[in-house]
């Protein structure tokens, strides 16, 4: 490890003791804010520290082991090995000081929108929805529908629905780290329900992912806003609700504009709607800080194009493939149902390995 990788993990090992200390304070419990933050930074710092004490503790049995070895051969095998494990372990410690995405351990918001393909696409959208769903339930986290257009088919012209995590991950992770490589164009080949000849037809729908941002993340000015009221609708535009109870915000600085009405009332869909708008500017914020969010956002759908497709859902193959990591299997069916983690395993995998080979240049 390098002297630069090394002092990292001194500083590191350093701040997990401050913030053990500061936590067997019963003061600092006082403030649920800052005893929540110090306990999620405890769980980050955590896997580190083990880490880097397994890594020393391996390297002092293998300078025993060598010396042993010089009495008896039998223990050089066992050297041979545990200097094996002492570069595995480094390897695993060099990973675990990349360069951390400061919303890892965020919750999210999706948005997900029915693209080209008109019935078939919204049908397609309510498949992707479903597996979201049911990958929240394989986790234990928790799901929620914010808000939602039908389409009249029963598909979703548009759905935005919020993840959460339920406690705190042992390593201080969230759903974020996680999910954030789900952005992009969701391709499907199948046969639709509206086809009578058979054919295989190929549509789209569009993902955004966003961390979701509390209101000390990102400052609203309230006259910035622009709020109208209508009355909400549904398949085919039929009113649903007999008041004006629907919300639509517009951030006049930005351009962003949020709309809700799966509330009955205007103020539950006001606080919805506010916070898909707070998700949205920050992720806009941090668009413009630095490059790395910008590469992030860039991933990430404008427009739901079948040419900018990040994964396609083949049906009549049973096989799903994904466009960046170069992950292919053909259980799509078992997918759908939820099983995402060797996907999302893959896309991860993929974003430590660029990480890694900028942290070597």
């Amino acid at each position: 490890m390098s002297a630069e990788g090394l002092d990292t993990l001194s500083g590191l090992i350093a701040e997990h003791a401050d913030v053990q200390e500061q936590l067997s304070d019963p003061a600092v419990h006082s403030d649920q804010v800052k005893a929540r933050e110090l306990g999620k930074r405890f769980a980050q710092l955590g896997p580190i520290v083990a880490a880097a004490r397994q890594l020393e503790q391996t390297r002092e049995d293998l300078t025993a082991a060598r010396e042993l070895a010089e009495e008896d051969a039998a223990f050089a095998e066992e050297a041979t090995a545990l200097a094996e494990s002492i570069a595995e372990q480094e390897q695993k410690l060099r990973t675990m000081l990349l360069p951390r995405d400061p919303n890892d351990d965020k919750d999210i918001i999706m948005e997900i929108k029915a693209g080209e393909g008109g019935e078939e696409s919204a049908l397609f959208a309510g498949d992707l929805l479903r597996m979201y769903q049911r990958y929240a339930e394989r986790n234990r986290w928790k799901f929620e529908m914010i808000d939602s257009t039908l389409s009249d088919l029963g598909g979703y012209k548009d759905v935005s629905i919020a993840i959460k995590m339920r406690g705190q991950a042992e390593d201080g992770a969230g759903i974020w780290q996680r999910l954030k490589h789900e952005g992009g164009v969701h391709r499907v080949q199948r046969v639709p329900v509206t086809e009578s000849q058979g054919r295989i037809h190929t549509s789209a729908a569009g993902v955004l992912v966003y961390p979701e941002a509390e209101e000390v993340d990102i400052e609203i000015n309230q006259n910035d806003l622009r709020i109208d009221v209508y009355r909400s609708s549904g398949p085919g535009g039929q009113s649903v609700n007999t008041t004006d109870s629907a919300v639509r915000i517009t951030h006049e600085p930005t351009g962003i504009v949020v709309s809700c009405q799966n509330e009955k009332s205007q103020l539950q869909n006001k606080e919805s709607a506010m916070r898909i708008l707070r998700a949205r500017l920050l992720a806009d914020a941090q668009e413009k800080a630095n490059a790395e969010a910008s590469d992030m956002r860039k991933n990430q759908v404008r427009t739901v194009d079948r040419s900018e497709r990040v994964r396609t859902y083949n049906f009549p193959e049973n096989r799903i493939s994904d466009h960046r990591s170069g992950f292919k299997a053909y259980n799509l069916d078992v997918v759908l149902d939820g099983e995402l983690d060797p996907v999302v395993d893959s896309l991860i995998e993929m974003e430590t390995a660029e990480l890694l080979k900028g942290a070597a240049q």
